[in-house]
């Protein structure tokens, strides 16, 4: 696969989770070599554990294959979805980015149908993206993977201390930036600046339907320049003023506050930042694509006491304090912390355990038309690796 040079200091191929996706690549490439290739038919309604499905030789074979299903646990012999069946599926589900319910419906079948050479091209263009990611390892560093719904963050020599899920843009809409920044601010308990676009689409209909939605929410009114100013105007002047942005919504801090009790800042063009929020249940969801752009932190209390580690003074006890206590204020990093925000639909676990992601932001595709020009480019008419420009 030819590969494009990115700029600065780059992943390279002596990171872990380089050598892993390589290794999961030539893995990947002798499965889909050997795979037959059926189809595993559709049906109605889903397939129940329990129930007989015409599918079954063929999800013992693709299942054993790809390791999910132990080999000589399952009955060959029936068309039965029995409990080894659906306990492999449940495993193929969660590899896979699905509700691990153990049913073959719409989306677990789509999956299932997938052909190993579409993974083999994810795993390529996850390696490609590895390869390209800035990265220094001496310093410590915050990963989000975007369509993982994941971040990672690293000590000095590039080991895991800390994972957790999150909450992103959404698709085909909002979506989180890809970006590379430096964390240097923990802001506890702050304010909810409510971006103008998000005012006039979406709270002033609320309040036009329920005049005291604001005060039952904790927003108040204030100018352009941050002035707070009294709701005594009438209903029809107030969305008037809202509507146009003469006057703007601010959430005060607490635990209705859209934010959350803390929220993490790294300037960007973008203006995103990652956040507390009181919306837990979200995390739940297998896929997590709820956000206006910014990142919701499953544990955000977690990533403050890792990221002020360092900083004297802010153990556990006094980070739970700052969250719950009264002030709104900030603390400054004495060294600030790479964070990127990076796209890969594969991931390899430091078990080996090969997971794949649904494209949500159309981001592989972007860069398979990226990789397929610089081929052009080079000259070279196949994707084998080693093949040379034409003379």
């Amino acid at each position: 696969m030819v590969t494009l040079a990115g700029d600065g200091l780059l992943w390279g191929q002596s990171h872990d989770e380089y050598r892993r996706t390589a290794n999961a690549l030539d893995q990947y490439r002798a499965l889909a070599a050997e795979d037959d290739g059926a189809i595993l038919p559709s049906t109605k309604k889903p397939v129940e554990p329990g129930e007989h499905y015409a599918g079954v030789p063929r999800l013992i074979r693709l299942l054993t294959r790809i390791g999910d299903l132990p080999a000589g646990t399952a009955s060959t012999d029936t068309d039965l979805y029995s409990r080894a069946l659906v306990t492999a599926v449940r495993r193929f589900q969660t590899r896979h980015g699905l509700e691990p319910d153990g049913r073959i419906g719409k989306t677990t079948l789509a999956q299932l149908n997938t052909p190993l050479s579409f993974r083999v091209r994810q795993l390529e263009l996850a390696l490609e993206r590895w390869r390209r990611l800035p990265y220094d390892s001496s310093r410590p560093a915050i990963v989000l993977n975007l369509p993982e719904f994941r971040l990672r963050a690293f000590n000095p020599g590039h080991h895991l201390e800390l994972e957790m899920k999150i909450v992103i843009g959404r698709a085909h809409k909002l979506e989180t930036p890809l970006l590379s920044s430096e964390l240097d601010t923990v802001l506890f308990r702050p304010y909810w600046n409510v971006p103008f676009s998000i005012q006039r689409k979406e709270l002033v209909p609320d309040i036009a339907r329920d005049p005291s939605y604001i005060s039952k929410n904790d927003f108040e009114l204030v100018t352009p320049k941050g002035v707070v100013v009294a709701e005594d105007a009438a209903p029809e002047e107030l969305l008037s003023d809202l509507r146009s942005g003469k006057l703007l919504l601010r959430q005060r801090p607490g635990p209705k506050n859209a934010l959350g009790l803390v929220k993490f800042v790294f300037p960007n063009e973008y203006d995103v930042f990652m956040h507390d929020t009181p919306a837990k249940s979200l995390f739940a969801r297998a896929r997590r694509d709820f956000s206006h752009g910014c990142i919701r932190l499953e544990k955000a209390e977690d990533l403050a006491e890792w990221v002020l580690r360092e900083e004297s003074g802010w153990p556990r006890d006094r980070i739970l304090a700052a969250m719950q206590g009264t002030e709104t204020f900030s603390v400054k990093l004495n060294h600030s912390i790479p964070v990127t925000v990076m796209y890969a639909t594969a991931v390899v676990l430091e078990n080996g355990e090969v997971h794949f992601f649904e494209d949500i932001y159309g981001e592989d595709a972007v860069l398979e038309k990226e990789l397929e020009q610089a081929r052009l480019d080079a000259g070279i008419t196949s994707d084998e690796p080693g093949q040379r420009p034409r003379e």
